[in-house]
This record gives C-alpha cells, sequence and structure tokens, in this order.
C-alpha cells in the first residue's frame, strides 16, 4: 500500500498525530511521502527530525498512491482536493482541527480506522464537485477552476450590495439583490450555504443549491436545482470588482463579467468509515435534531 500525506498548519495536535501516524505507516510497511512544504512546518516545529520522501504537485500523485491522508480541519481537506485532482485518489481526513465534518477521523481512533483501511473494509463517497469559467476569462483561477464545496459570489470593498442576474440553462431566473450568493454542492450544503440558510442535501443529492447572501428581496429564498443545470450569472455593483471564490481560493472579477458555473466531469472519492458515516456526523457535529427534552 502506497498514501500520500497533506497539511498545511502546525497546531498543538498535530505533532502527536503524525507521530501516531508515522509509527502505524511504519509498523505496518506502508510505503507514504509528504508534502514539501508540510515537512518543512513540521522539521521547523520539531515534530519530525529526519528528512522523509516528498511530492510537491498533483503531478506527482500517480496511479500508485491508494489513498492521501489529509491531517487538519475541513479547510485542509479541500486543499488536499487540488493535489488529487481527477486522479481518482480516495481522501482520508484525520481531524487537527475543530469541527472536522469532512475531517472526521479523531486522533484517538487513528490506529483503529488505518486498520480498516489497510483491510480495504471502507466505502467510497462520490462528492459532486462545481466548475468555473469566465467571459472574459479569469485567469487567476484557471489552473484551479473547481470547488468541492461551493462557488461564491460576495461584494467587495463596499457596504453597498451587489445585483447578480442568474439565468438557468439560459433561462432568466432572478436578479438577487444582496450581499452575495452561494452556489453550493452537496457536500458544501452543510458548510457556508447552511450558516447562510440553506438546505442540508445527502451527498449522494443529485442537486445544487443556490443561497443568496441577506438578500434585500424579502422573498429571495434558497433553490435547490438539478447538478446537471448550467448557470450563468452577471453582477454588477457600484464598485468596479467583485470577488468571487472557490472553496477558499479568491478572485476578483469586473463587473459586467459572465460567470458560467457546472458540475465537472470528474468526482473526488471521499473514503467513508463504517463508524463515520455522514448521518453520524450529521448529528455528532452538528448536534442535527437534538432536543434536550428527550
Amino acid at each position: 500500500m502506497k498514501v500520500a500525506i497533506f497539511g498545511q498548519f502546525y497546531q498543538n495536535t498535530t505533532s502527536p498525530i503524525m507521530e501516531r501516524l508515522l509509527h502505524f505507516l511504519e509498523i505496518n510497511k506502508v510505503d507514504f511521502t509528504i508534502e514539501s512544504n508540510f515537512l518543512k512546518i513540521l522539521q521547523d516545529n520539531k515534530a519530525i527530525t529526519i528528512d522523509l520522501p516528498t511530492f510537491s504537485s498533483y503531478k506527482d500523485l500517480d496511479k500508485s498512491y491508494d489513498m492521501l491522508l489529509s491531517v487538519g480541519g475541513d479547510g485542509t481537506f479541500l486543499r488536499a482536493v487540488t493535489y488529487v485532482r481527477k486522479s481518482g485518489i480516495p481522501i482520508l481526513g484525520i481531524n487537527a482541527g475543530r469541527l472536522g465534518f469532512l475531517a472526521n477521523v479523531q486522533q484517538e481512533n487513528i490506529e483503529k480506522i488505518l486498520k480498516l483501511i489497510i483491510k480495504k473494509e471502507y466505502k467510497i463517497s462520490k462528492r459532486t464537485l462545481l466548475s468555473l469559467s469566465g467571459t472574459p476569462k479569469i485567469d487567476v483561477i484557471s489552473d484551479l477552476n473547481f470547488a468541492m464545496n461551493e462557488i461564491t459570489v460576495s461584494r467587495k470593498d463596499t457596504a453597498s450590495m451587489i445585483t447578480i442576474e442568474t439565468y438557468l440553462n439560459n433561462e432568466y431566473l432572478t436578479s438577487y439583490w444582496a450581499d452575495g450568493v452561494i452556489i453550493s454542492t452537496p457536500t458544501g450544503s452543510t458548510g457556508y450555504s447552511m450558516s447562510c440558510g440553506g438546505p442540508i442535501l445527502t451527498p449522494d443529492a443529485t442537486s445544487l443549491v443556490i443561497t443568496p447572501i441577506a438578500p434585500h428581496n424579502l422573498n429571495a429564498r434558497p433553490l435547490v436545482i438539478p447538478d446537471n443545470t448550467t448557470l450563468k450569472l452577471v453582477v454588477s455593483g457600484r464598485e468596479e470588482n467583485y470577488l468571487v471564490s472557490l472553496d477558499s481560493r479568491i478572485a476578483s472579477v469586473k463587473n459586467e463579467s459572465v460567470l458560467t458555473i457546472k458540475k465537472t466531469p470528474f468526482k473526488i472519492n471521499m473514503v467513508e468509515i463504517p463508524e463515520e458515516t455522514f448521518l453520524k456526523t450529521l448529528r455528532n457535529k452538528l448536534l442535527f435534531g437534538q432536543d434536550k427534552r428527550n
């Protein structure tokens, strides 16, 4: 078995997690490489004192890899997606952050879960991604023009709202007068979209969610649409530019640019352990349906 290890930050929990993780991989004779910047962070913080095999680009992760282990929070998991892309390499999230909805393997369960991985006692949850293109072309996102959680349009450098003219399969829907709008995948429905009042979708749902951010139209509500819909957005406002974000990657875009959003032809393979299913995570992490009266 061969795995890649990715992380972004060093926290108090990072060192013990890496110690347990590397010890397990070594005694079970699992080949591994670690992302070069993450290794440097660990070495700078004395969490690792030796050199290890590294990778530095998605081009280094070929079909010889069985899995990518993301060590961090959900933001790190989303960044790990940019190293996997359309290769099909499954991603397992080991939580070194706070909520850990995507990165749902807890530190105390590392050995237990990895034993299941070695035995191949896990399922793959295929997650939909969104792609973004712009007219004129948005150069800053041309290489990483996809998002696993959401694509968000929002105002920039102003307190004034923006107007987002929205089309579904070239048919006019409405013009949102708001701070912005979120186009969310089922995976992202438990993130920013939910915080703005959007519905929760199960990961296997074949739908997307359009959620306005602080709309001034009182009748503007989140809308669930089929995931084969092509969306076109035209944004205008008092400022010359507005912001577009793909998960955590942000670009400044000129007013009146035409944005086209649609489902990518590939999906991300997310590792799902029987003990950490989506519904269990929903109850444990978001306290879904919890009522103290019961």
